[in-house]
This record gives structure tokens, sequence and C-alpha cells, in this order.
């Protein structure tokens, strides 16, 4: 549902030639910072993109629950019914 209005709305957005000269220097601007601070800002930007990685590999390794055995069951009086 957002996925749709979002490109939506970005397509209105890259439509007008102001808007995609801003963008164009917000990235160009980006870019030099990240050159600038060239060992820590790459190192920033691997842990960015590495932590949500990591956090999806951590969920789907992460063990089933398994639901304990109730104990009162073998002092259950109702009779088992066999077909």
């Amino acid at each position: 549902m957002f996925k749709g209005a979002t490109l939506f709305a970005l397509s209105f957005l890259l439509i007008a030639p102001q808007s995609r000269n801003f963008l164009a220097g917000v990235f160009a601007g980006t870019i030099d910072t990240l050159d600038k601070w060239a060992p820590i800002s790459y190192l920033l930007v691997l842990a960015l993109v590495a932590a949500p990685v990591v956090s999806i590999i951590m969920v789907k390794s992460w063990p089933a629950r398994v639901e304990p055995e109730n104990p009162m069951a073998k002092y259950n009086r109702q009779a088992k019914f066999e077909d």
C-alpha cells in the first residue's frame, strides 16, 4: 500500500527540474562527504548495510519454540475414544 503511494509521490517529485537538480546536488554532496571521511564513512555505510542482513540471518536461524508438555495430562480421567 505504501510502496505504490511512495512511487507515485516520487514520480511527481522527479518531474520538476528544480527538484531533480536539488536531489542531484544532495547526491553529489553525499558522495563528496563519503570521500572526505573515507575510512570512517565507509565503515558506517558497511554497518548500516550489514545490520539488517545480520538481523534477518539471526531471525531465520533462531530455534523454534517448543511448547512444554502439560504435566497434568497423565492424570486426565476422560476416556479416550477409539474408532
